[in-house]
């Protein structure tokens, strides 16, 4: 009923900057987090960012990098990652807490994953 969709992952030299999106649709009522995970095999997914209606949260490790910013109209997440490393290469998972209507609970999504790669 609802998806996550993804975008903007791709190559790139360490220093430089890529911007991922992730689109939300399908019956929403409303969202309240979005955010951004990430996770690199053998290792526990990870937090990257958050955002709510009035509040951003961050990774320290990104903290200065990174911007995730929203489109509440269009039901949109985005991360802006500049100053990239190495170490930044994940698998990068779009997040939301979704309800259906306004007297349901909220609901929690993820969506399929873009590969982040940064090289050296």
């Amino acid at each position: 009923q609802v998806q996550l969709v993804e975008s903007g992952g791709g190559l790139v030299q360490a220093g430089g900057s890529l911007r991922l999106s992730c689109a939300a649709s399908g019956r929403i009522f409303s969202i309240n987090v979005m955010g951004w995970y990430r996770e690199v095999p053998g290792k526990q997914r990870e937090l990257v960012a958050t955002i709510t209606s009035d509040k951003t949260n961050y990774a320290d490790s990104v903290k200065g990098r990174f911007t995730i910013s929203r489109d509440n109209a269009k039901n949109m997440v985005y991360l802006q990652m500049d100053s990239l490393k190495p170490e930044d290469t994940a698998v990068y998972y779009c997040n939301a807490v979704i309800r259906f209507t306004a007297s349901n609970s909220w609901f929690n999504y993820w969506g399929q994953g873009t590969q982040v790669t940064v090289s050296s």
